[in-house]
């Protein structure tokens, strides 16, 4: 069966590699830490908050937010650039605060550019404000010949008259542009088309009312448009949802769905970056975690990239990684320090489940039917001499036999992880690409009771006797 992840795992043990079939990283994949501040390639600390990537020349160019230091106010919209989306070189400052007076002072955020085949021209969209509070809610439109060169501020408008806070562009792949902005204070999300040159907007195409969404995002893969979107609470994060459609902007949308966990990793949207290479394509969500929900100033923010998971053509997952690895040559985008797997019991196909999504100590540990839920998501972090803790992906807690019981029947819950012997498994070849996890403390075998095929049947532990029940897939 093929890995659903796109991206590959590095530092896994050869063992595991050998049962699950995952291969070793690329040569050339470089590793992006999460959560951390990145200098550039010139020691400086890189300011490209709320921004986006344009691929250009061989480069991926990356525009953010630059705040004055220690302040809220706009200095600059700086751009970056890179081969390996891990460093960065700086090229630009393409607008700052003395570009034009109608920018000192300001608030410009969440700007992007885009390229304009037709007009052979770069265009940069951004949120903008007075610089005194958030009344204007305007767009930013500027434009350059170049992509890293000096952009030419062409002014700031409320777009056919409406209110337009966190926005986006986005080409299609017939080269029509659109703008996607929120609306009536973050209440409504409007999607727009632009001018041929994409300096305008001429019609509004599309409305989502009333669902109080910000920090839009939007790709297309295989025919199918994702719209990730946060909600409106400041500075504080939250849980981030999608909607998708076949027939973008104005076809039927989905309803929104949840990605990620309840603060999206303490972060928020800003973009989804398309990663293509020799081995394929992957799509990485890329996020600010901004310094001021815990009292720091914006350009005390940083930065959270993420690959995305395709659960199927229109429903995507999002695993927590502090750290990831990027292969600009192969495509490859994917968690470093342990894999995010589904356990899958051979005989009744359902998949190990923390009960009701718990966060508790203590929660038990069930089967239920696969749903792509983080509560069914595990993370094989190894433990030494060939063991794994088995971190559930809802609550960072360890799959564990209840108070260390080595007896046949003990119960298998989730606990606070501490290290014990009684939260090490080991996985055990079983034939047919299927393992059995095997307690350390115990030698015993994570077992679906009685083999019963119901969902809800608890998890326990029980002498190994290589019962499907007693089998799992990867």
């Amino acid at each position: 069966m093929r890995n659903p992840w796109k991206g590959v795992v590095v530092g896994v043990a050869a063992a595991l590699l050998a049962v699950t079939g995952v291969s070793s990283a690329h040569a050339e994949s470089q590793t992006w830490v999460n959560g951390v501040d990145v200098l550039d390639t010139a020691g400086n600390v890189m300011h490209a908050h709320g921004g986006g990537v344009i691929k250009d020349g061989g480069y991926y160019y990356m525009v953010g937010e630059q705040r004055v230091d220690g302040g809220n106010r706009f200095e600059a919209v700086s751009m970056y650039r890179s081969t390996d989306l891990v460093n960065w070189e700086f090229r630009n400052q393409i607008l700052n605060k003395h570009s034009h007076p109608d920018l000192d002072p300001a608030n410009i955020e969440r700007p992007k550019v885009v390229y304009n085949a037709q007009y052979d021209h770069y265009v940069m969209w951004a949120h903008k404000e007075n610089g005194s509070d958030y009344g204007d809610a305007e767009v930013a439109v500027a434009v350059s010949k170049t992509v890293d060169g000096d952009y030419t501020y062409q002014g700031s408008f409320r777009p056919l008259g409406h209110e337009s806070r966190d926005q986006t562009v986005f080409v299609d792949s017939d080269g029509t542009g659109y703008l996607i902005s929120a609306a009536r204070s973050n209440f409504d999300l409007h999607i727009y088309r632009l001018t041929d040159d994409y300096l305008g907007v001429e019609e509004l195409v599309h409305q989502f009312v009333g669902d109080h969404r910000e920090a839009p995002a939007v790709f297309q893969r295989n025919g199918v448009y994702f719209l990730l979107t946060s909600g409106s609470t400041g500075w504080n994060p939250n849980q981030q949802k999608y909607a998708t459609t076949t027939s973008f902007p104005s076809g039927s949308w989905s309803g929104w769905q949840d990605v990620g966990n309840s603060t999206t990793y303490d972060s928020q949207t800003a973009y989804v970056l398309e990663v293509s290479g020799s081995q394929g394509t992957s799509y990485m969500y890329m996020g600010d975690r901004w310094a001021g929900a815990t009292g720091g100033t914006p350009n005390e923010s940083t930065y959270v990239w993420l690959p995305l998971r395709f659960t199927s053509d229109s429903t995507i997952a999002m695993n927590w990684y502090k750290e990831i690895s990027i292969d600009t040559a192969t495509g490859e985008v994917g968690g470093v320090g342990g894999e995010i797997t589904s356990l899958t019991a051979r005989h009744s196909g359902k998949c190990a489940d923390v009960v009701n999504a718990s966060t508790d100590d203590g929660a038990e540990l069930i089967q239920y039917t696969c749903n792509g839920g983080l509560n069914q998501s595990w993370e094989l972090q190894p433990a030494g001499d060939g063991y794994y803790h088995l971190v559930a992906q809802h609550s960072g807690k360890c799959m564990d036999v209840d108070a260390e019981s080595t007896a046949n029947n003990a119960q298998v819950i989730q606990w606070a992880c501490n290290g014990q012997t009684n939260q090490q498994w080991k996985l055990r070849d079983a034939g047919n690409g299927y393992v059995e996890i095997v307690a350390r403390h115990s030698g015993k075998c994570l077992d679906v009771v009685s083999a019963s095929t119901q969902n809800g049947a608890r998890l326990q532990q029980y002498s190994c006797w290589g019962g499907s029940n007693q089998q799992w897939s990867l």
